[in-house]
């Protein structure tokens, strides 16, 4: 038995001050799981090692603290990126970028910190641990409008396990991320065949991932739709030079070739109001020769801005028009927008005062000769809740966004695997147009049947998957999983309590 306590043994062998540091280490190397490096087995492991530490923890307190040094670690690396947006215009919002680091982490790390303490309270066990975080990561994703991005489940979006959101979500995926975390080290403390046990079932659901939901097989007479991206730096994008050789190189795009079916552009991607937009709308239909055109704008009605989507029809008249509902706060609309324009702080993608408005949630457009559409702008890709709350199930889902916001080197890969998984998660197809990419075709099991690579200008044709039947979790949301989850934490609640914290099992 001692021989099997070796790593326990290690562990609480270390000061208090090594533990911490390791837990921040450890949170680091767990977020090179999310997109663009995809290392998931490290989260895994880095995950395992954190869940040792919390069971050797004594109090919630402690516990508590040491999520919340794991989870610095965690979002410091896996939202590196949010920086980016602050870089566009140094001179004006340069000096933000060291206190976004710090708020950025130490702020989600709450999160973290309240799932550790509250498992803890709740009888320390795995069950606990899992259920708690998984919890959390709800809260993540709901409270002060949301932010459910780098959830700890994304890391499986580049595996077959992927496909288990069928039934469970973003949620379910986070839950087997933390499974196997519990499960690994039961197995390398070898305390019970418990560990080894769930380890072998997780990897049976890794092996049967593909085959319980398998792509779909596109016809032979499907839509074909053009992908348009211009590849438009942010710093650029708005100059009034600049913007017209963007705006001409996606009617090069838009006019090349063969006609499609439908021709989608990035969102923002002309910069005219729409009320002063005619002369471009009318070039637009004459590049598009018959094909509508769906493009993102801004628009003004009442007072009011509008981040906007519409369709250009064959005589540049606009068809239907779906306005943000899910608006970024500090990005699009600033809270107490005018008092803080006092101060000098303003949206960074909004006009004067409090910004942007939001528009009517929930709906779809139609798009003729094509079917419907379920519109999405951005920022609302990420929120699978409000993916649910339509009026009616379109035919697709069609996601215009400007990811120049997001640098280079992980913000756009990241928002694109979670374009993927709504995707499985509600069992349809998405058309995916972005300014500077990565713009792709996404099947309903989140496959990539045709893309354009980040920073590159260029337009693809691709056929249109055909939509699955609504998924579980396209019927029934999150409430099943956060239903088992509640249960999961009364069982341990019941169960554990009185047990003591030294104990692995």
């Amino acid at each position: 038995m001692k021989k099997s306590n070796v790593l326990n043994t290690w562990v609480a062998g270390l000061s208090r001050r090594k533990q911490l540091l390791l837990a921040l280490i450890s949170g680091a190397v767990a977020a090179l799981g999310q997109a663009p490096v995809g290392a998931w087995p490290l989260t895994i492991l880095a995950l395992a090692l954190v869940y040792g530490m919390f069971r050797l923890a004594q109090g919630w307190r402690r516990a508590a603290f040491l999520g919340w040094i794991f989870g610095v670690g965690y979002f410091a690396i896996a939202l590196s990126w949010m920086i980016e947006p602050f870089l566009v215009d140094v001179a004006r919002y340069g000096w933000m970028v060291p206190f976004v680091i710090v708020l950025v982490s130490t702020g989600f790390a709450l999160f973290w910190g309240l799932g550790f303490g509250v498992a803890k309270v709740m009888g320390g066990r795995a069950i606990a641990w899992v259920a708690a975080l998984v919890i959390t990561e709800a809260l993540r994703g709901t409270v002060f409008t949301g932010f459910p991005w780098a959830q700890i489940g994304h890391v499986l979006i580049d595996t077959p396990l992927l496909q288990w959101a069928i039934f469970a979500g973003s949620l379910g995926l986070s839950a087997i991320v933390l499974t196997a975390a519990t499960s690994l080290w039961s197995a390398l403390t070898m305390r019970n065949t418990t560990g080894l046990l769930a380890l072998a079932v997780i990897t049976g659901m890794h092996a049967t991932g593909n085959a319980i939901n398998p792509a779909p097989v596109v016809p032979e007479d499907a839509r074909i739709m053009r992908l348009v991206q211009p590849n438009a730096p942010q710093r650029d994008k708005w100059d009034p030079i600049k913007s017209k050789i963007f705006f001409n190189r996606m009617l090069d795009f838009t006019a090349a070739d063969t006609r499609p079916d439908l021709i989608v552009w990035p969102e923002a991607a002309i910069t005219p109001l729409l009320r002063n937009a005619r002369p471009e709308l009318e070039a637009i239909a004459k590049a598009a020769d018959g094909v509508p055109v769906a493009l993102g704008l801004v628009r003004v009605e009442g007072g009011r801005l509008y981040n906007s989507m519409i369709i250009v029809d064959q005589t540049g008249q606009v068809g239907d028009i779906y306005d943000k509902s899910h608006l970024v706060p500090f990005g699009e609309y600033m809270p107490f927008g005018d008092l803080l324009k006092r101060i000098g702080i303003s949206g960074m993608a909004s006009r004067d005062g409090n910004g942007f408005s939001p528009g009517p949630a929930g709906r779809v457009i139609e798009v003729a000769g094509v079917g419907t559409a379920q519109p999405l702008i951005c920022y609302e890709s990420i929120f699978s809740d409000d993916i649910r709350a339509v009026s009616e199930r379109a035919d697709f889902m069609m996601l215009i966004t400007n990811d120049a916001w997001f640098g280079k080197i992980s913000g756009p890969y990241q928002h694109l695997a979670q374009a993927r998984l709504r995707s499985v998660e509600q069992g349809l197809p998405m058309i995916r147009a972005a300014n500077t990419g990565i713009s792709a075709m996404i099947d309903a099991t989140g496959q990539i049947t045709a893309q354009i690579p980040l920073g590159q200008a260029g337009w693809k044709d691709a056929a249109l998957p055909p939509p699955m039947p609504p998924t579980f979790f396209a019927r029934f949301g999150d409430l099943p999983i956060l239903t088992l989850l509640a249960f999961m934490l009364f069982i341990s609640a019941v169960t554990g309590r009185g047990r003591t914290a030294l104990r692995t099992d």
